[in-house]
């Protein structure tokens, strides 16, 4: 069924329709109003039998998570930037203990200084965690690889994360095709879970593992993800039989038959990419797109075959490693070694900052004119003149903070004493 309706509300209705039986979450921006639906459909009786769990932080809400999934419950909960950190410890439990959980990340930079804007940071701080990741490139894609995301979650027994851009999707308000219970059902099995806690037949999970097992035990966790490789495609067509659209999937290209130069991405940036592409082809550009779907597990294979007839692949992520550089460009050469093609790393939209077709346009044009230098990590849209201000500040004294001392550079705030 077609309806206007907020990105945050489509995905909680999609979730209902999963018919998860625990919830628990604790309100963060910008994914809460995901779980204010969810909370509201339990209240109501709309979503039953299911019991939301109220705790007192993120850590709490994992932890209660990992307590109903080891008792057999389908299981629920979703988060955003901090409160993905102050779950950490919980997430490797989880991953560790192969829990079927699954959690919306509505994707939000990560402080200091404080910034509630849309990048990647806080879900690629986690990517070796053990979660499956998703990306989702729309709110349609986010309602559908929810979907998905539970059946892919219990036919491996691990935790996977939907990944959407937070305020960008969570808070847009646009037509989304909503599925009907039906299908859901006929798509998802009711919940087998492989382990389950029960008084009657005790066992111990979560047992000290000693040296003796530890790297097996790591290892399986590194089979499980390389199998999801295989049945995330299988999983994303059988979506498409039973809801007739595509959604999902490891990678999707777009115009790259011919490409000279591909441009890479994840999340919903790739519809301005798209636009910008359609733009310079028809100008007669050879430029196309590739948009990751799945970053972990990282589809290797995948995109190696994608960017194998390419000169030059552009790779343009919303966060970065401090003081090493592009961590969607690392497994990208990773997957090109020993191909001919130049990786240009582009770091993009960090805070929130808004990535524009112009601004795309002109770093296309500087790639494709070789005005880029391939060895340095390019940071889109730098104000220079700004940064190099800052770096010229006297090292004696008491210069401030950076940002503080940025932001009345620029005006924003009063030019009061430090």
């Amino acid at each position: 069924m077609l309806e206007q309706i907020e990105g945050s509300q489509a995905v909680a209705r999609a979730v209902a329709m999963c018919r998860p039986e625990v919830i628990s979450a604790y309100p963060i921006s910008p994914q809460t109003h995901i779980v204010e639906a969810l909370s509201d459909m339990v209240r109501t009786g709309d979503l039953s039998p299911c019991e939301y769990l109220m705790v007192e932080s993120e850590f709490g809400a994992m932890s209660a998570c990992i307590g109903a999934s080891a008792a057999g419950a389908r299981t629920f909960t979703a988060t955003s930037s901090q409160g993905l950190l102050f779950m950490a410890e919980a997430l490797y439990n989880a991953s560790g203990l192969g829990l079927p959980i699954v959690m919306t990340v509505a994707n939000r930079a990560i402080g200091a200084p404080i910034n509630i804007w849309n990048d990647h940071s806080d879900t690629m701080s986690q990517r070796d965690s053990g979660w499956i990741q998703l990306f989702a490139e729309s709110n349609q894609e986010a309602v559908d690889l929810h979907v998905q995301a539970f059946r892919l979650a219990e036919l491996l027994s691990v935790p996977v994360m939907v990944c959407m851009d937070g305020f960008i999707l969570t808070h847009a308000v646009e037509q989304v095709e909503l599925p009907e219970q039906a299908q859901v059902d006929a798509f998802l099995p009711p919940f087998e879970p492989r382990q389950v806690l029960d008084p009657a037949e005790p066992v111990t999970i979560g047992a000290m593992v000693g040296p003796e097992a530890f790297t097996e035990v790591k290892y399986l966790m590194h089979a499980k993800q390389i199998q999801a490789l295989d049945e995330i495609p299988r999983i994303a067509a059988d979506f498409e039989e039973v809801f007739g659209r595509t959604a999902g999937g490891l990678v999707q290209p777009y115009r790259t038959d011919d490409a000279e130069t591909i441009v890479l991405a994840l999340g919903s940036v790739l519809g301005t990419i798209e636009d910008v592409v359609d733009t310079m082809r028809d100008e007669g550009i050879r430029i196309g797109a590739l948009g990751i779907k799945c970053f972990r597990p990282w589809p290797i294979n995948e995109v190696r075959e994608a960017l194998a007839g390419t000169a030059r692949v552009v790779v343009l992520e919303k966060a970065f490693a401090v003081g090493a550089g592009g961590i969607v460009g690392q497994n990208t050469r990773m997957a090109l070694t020993g191909l001919p093609a130049t990786v240009f790393n582009v770091v993009a939209g960090l805070g929130g900052r808004p990535i524009t077709r112009q601004s795309l346009r002109g770093l296309f044009d500087d790639v494709i004119g070789d005005r880029i230098d391939s060895t340095s990590l390019y940071f889109l849209d730098l104000d220079k003149e700004l940064v190099e201000r800052e770096l010229a500040r006297p090292s004696s004294g008491r210069p401030g903070p950076h940002a503080e001392n940025m932001l009345r550079d620029l005006g924003s705030i009063g030019s009061g004493s430090h």
